[in-house]
């Protein structure tokens, strides 16, 4: 009997011209290489059914559960700055959506399931390496608490793939609160197709932003609340040392979420110039230019709503152009905020800002480690006798120790203990993070000697990023010199 996934599939009643309805194309000798069982019962799938045979061949594309209506959507995007007017999932096939137990409606895609009307010449698959680093950073992402898609599941196909060499095949189930982006209004603004824009602006309300749906200008509000997002969003991969790598419109979700896990990478020393991309050779989406790429971005997006929100194009220009300006309070005060909770204070004073950013110019300077400075702040806040160990990861300590002077003094105006400060900065400085070599390591592993063994277990490190787990110590640690990790690569 067919596995039945329970699709209620909304995108797909959308006229004819938002995707193109292709099968996955079937692969030789699936294997489950990992099950995310708690995310399947979130969805309100069967992981025992899923963990099976049966399941492999549907997580791999070799079958469709019943229900499905598969789509490769349409969209466009500027990639790295240049317009490209029709891209489209070239790689990646929409099975369907659920309502999961908390009645949000999720897309369910397979990604790496074989070519579609979108795939330029390519051949539709993914290697082995991208499905894994998907894997581990997205499910990381998660339980550091930033909005993303998710991974429900890597299987390996059986087969190879060409790249440089050849390389394991393998295809990742993501799930996603859908999978629209800011290049899909381009797709349809591009062709000035302003009854689609309109479409797929309804859509998106209804389905993301449904309490906007009865605004006096549902358009308007919409282009705000997508701006907020995305400005929250991004404060909070900078506080937590994310690089996206390829912030490009067809990677920068609708919803808010963080997609499309290629290139991306967590720094080790803080520094705000660093890029990790082997294709932005220009250092276009570094950490810190992040914060400025989400607004031009949303810039584009603006651009292709521009004939919902006035028949007048000066006025309409004027209108987005102020809901633009409301990003930089949104990101600013994102991003303040964290920096605060970072640091334990819990009370706001004009200085703060100061403060923060006096500890990041000397965390660059002294080349520290950015999670472990944090992380070993927050001990510090709890026995000034920990300062050693936060001082130790500075090239010039005194450096450090005049800013902890600056700090304490700080902390002193506040009424908290030592105890409920330390508490509060380990909730939100993890120990644990993806480490790029930590990363390379497993998939080395795996394409090497088929050895799945190093990837469970940092997946099961990274559940519990803010618990000490001193069994697995060594994950929170840096790299050695020879093992840093400078360039990360696109999956296609």
């Amino acid at each position: 009997m067919t596995l039945h996934f329970p699709f209620q599939n909304t995108y797909a009643a959308l006229p004819s011209n938002f995707f193109a309805r292709v099968a996955p194309t079937p692969v030789a000798s699936p294997r489950l290489i990992k099950l995310n069982r708690p995310l399947a019962l979130q969805l309100g799938l069967d992981p025992d059914r899923l963990d099976s045979p049966e399941g492999a061949e549907i997580l791999a594309g070799k079958t469709l559960p019943g229900g499905a209506d598969p789509i490769a959507m349409a969209y466009a995007g500027h990639q790295f700055g240049n317009f490209v007017p029709q891209l489209g999932d070239g790689r990646a096939i929409l099975l369907g959506e659920v309502i999961d137990q908390d009645g949000v409606r999720r897309d369910i895609q397979l990604k790496g399931s074989g070519p579609t009307p979108f795939s330029r010449r390519g051949d539709g698959r993914a290697a082995l390496g991208p499905v894994l680093r998907e894997y581990i950073v997205s499910e990381a992402m998660f339980a550091l608490g930033i909005p993303t898609t998710r991974s429900l599941a890597a299987t390996i196909t059986g087969e190879s793939v060409m790249r440089e060499t050849m390389l394991p095949g393998a295809v990742l189930t993501r799930v996603a609160s859908s999978h629209i982006r800011v290049g899909t209004f381009q797709y349809f603004g591009a062709r000035g197709d302003t009854d689609a824009v309109r479409q797929l602006a309804d859509h998106v309300i209804a389905r993301h932003y449904p309490e906007l749906s009865g605004a006096e200008r549902p358009y308007h509000a919409l282009l705000a609340a997508v701006t907020a997002r995305q400005a929250r969003l991004v404060a909070r991969w900078l506080l937590i040392g994310f690089i996206h790598g390829v912030m490009n419109t067809d990677n920068t979700s609708i919803s808010g979420e963080t997609i499309d896990y290629g290139p991306c990478a967590f720094m080790d020393d803080y520094d705000p110039s660093t890029v990790f991309s082997s294709i932005d050779e220009m250092g276009r989406y570094r950490y810190a230019h992040q914060p400025r790429i989400a607004l031009w971005n949303l810039t584009r997006l603006a651009e292709c709503l521009l004939p919902l929100l006035a028949d007048d194009q000066d006025k309409a220009v004027a209108e987005a152009q102020d809901t633009l300006a409301t990003f930089s309070d949104e990101f600013n005060g994102a991003y303040k905020e964290g920096l605060r909770k970072k640091l334990g204070l819990f009370s706001e004073r004009d200085d703060d800002q100061l403060l923060a950013q006096a500890l990041l110019d000397t965390m660059a300077k002294g080349h520290a480690d950015f999670t472990l400075t944090f992380r070993r702040l927050s001990d510090a806040a709890g026995d000034t006798a920990d300062d050693s160990n936060v001082r130790q990861l500075f090239a010039e300590p005194v450096a450090f120790d005049e800013w902890a002077l600056r700090w304490r003094q700080r902390l002193a105006e506040e009424p908290q203990s030592a105890a409920e400060r330390q508490i509060a900065m380990r909730a939100v400085n993890p120990a644990f993070i993806p480490r790029n070599h930590r990363v390379e390591a497993v998939i080395q592993a795996a394409m090497s000697n088929d050895d799945y063994a190093p990837f469970e277990e940092l997946v099961a490190v990274l559940t519990k990023p803010f618990e000490d787990q001193p069994a697995f110590a060594a994950y929170a640690d840096p790299p050695e010199p020879h093992e840093r990790v400078c360039q990360t690569f696109c999956g296609t």
